[in-house]
């Protein structure tokens, strides 16, 4: 899965950057993108992670797996990332766009 994770992750990296502006970058040492200085959604251990709020946000959290983003590992999660597993990868589309929005990229 790990591999069907990075693939359909690099298809949302392409169908993105060439539909907005957004660029890919690093950030925690992960691949992500952003739009201008702004990172919106990442891949992070066979999982995509999204900057999101409200609604989406608690949509997102309630998938089977999903949490709250903790790059360090020390009890200290980003309350607006949202690790979605790759067993959810037919909704990332949706959160990158939603992440994107949120962040102002659209």
């Amino acid at each position: 899965m790990a591999e069907d994770a990075r693939i359909i992750y690099d298809e949302i990296c392409s169908a993105l950057t060439a539909m907005t502006e957004a660029t890919q970058s690093k950030m925690f040492g992960m691949t992500c993108l952003k739009i201008g200085s702004k990172v919106f959604a990442g891949f992070y251990r066979d999982a995509m992670i999204f900057k999101l709020s409200g609604a989406t946000h608690a949509q997102a959290l309630a998938l089977p797996g999903a949490h709250l983003f903790d790059p360090g590992g020390m009890g200290r999660a980003m309350k607006e990332w949202v690790v979605v597993p790759a067993e959810h990868a037919n909704s990332w589309m949706d959160y990158a766009g939603a992440a994107l929005s949120y962040v102002g990229g659209r």
